[in-house]
């Protein structure tokens, strides 16, 4: 795996250091995105956006995003094209988001989960790989509508 994009806004500070301090204890490596790292991201949307965009353009394998809820964060990341971003409360979810819909990036709140549900969740999502198979159809059909909007 090249590197972790994270990104938090300051609802979740204390909750991605937690998550980075993780991830290093795995041996991965992480590119911080935050708002408090960054001068020109300022709101969730600014970490969200730029996250998105650094793993659509494969700078990374895959981004995590942590705000209050994960769902503002969720929010803009999928309106990136070609990004799936899940909202992902529990191992369960985090699993099936890559291995049905082959999210690359996961979203969490902070105000929602404690940082040790959040390290089980991550290393969930970081353990599956997407299968196709039967969700193949329908991660096309994704795409599909996707791309019914996006204008060149």
């Amino acid at each position: 795996m090249k590197t972790i994009a994270i990104g938090a806004d300051d609802a979740a500070y204390v909750f991605r250091d937690a998550i980075v301090s993780y991830l290093a204890e795995q041996g991965i490596a992480v590119v911080d995105y935050s708002s408090d790292k960054r001068a020109d991201a300022n709101y969730y949307p600014d970490v969200a956006h730029e996250v998105a965009m650094a793993v659509k353009q494969g700078e990374h394998d895959r981004g995590i995003l942590i705000c209050g809820t994960g769902i503002g964060m969720s929010i803009v990341a999928n309106k990136v094209p070609g990004v799936r971003a899940a909202q992902c409360h529990d191992t369960f979810s985090a699993e099936r988001a890559r291995k049905s819909n082959n999210a690359q990036i996961v979203t969490l709140g902070a105000r929602v989960i404690a940082p040790e549900l959040g390290k089980k969740i991550i290393q969930a999502w970081l353990e599956s790989e997407y299968e196709g198979g039967g969700s193949a159809a329908k991660v096309e059909r994704i795409d599909y509508y996707q791309n019914q909007h996006v204008r060149d």
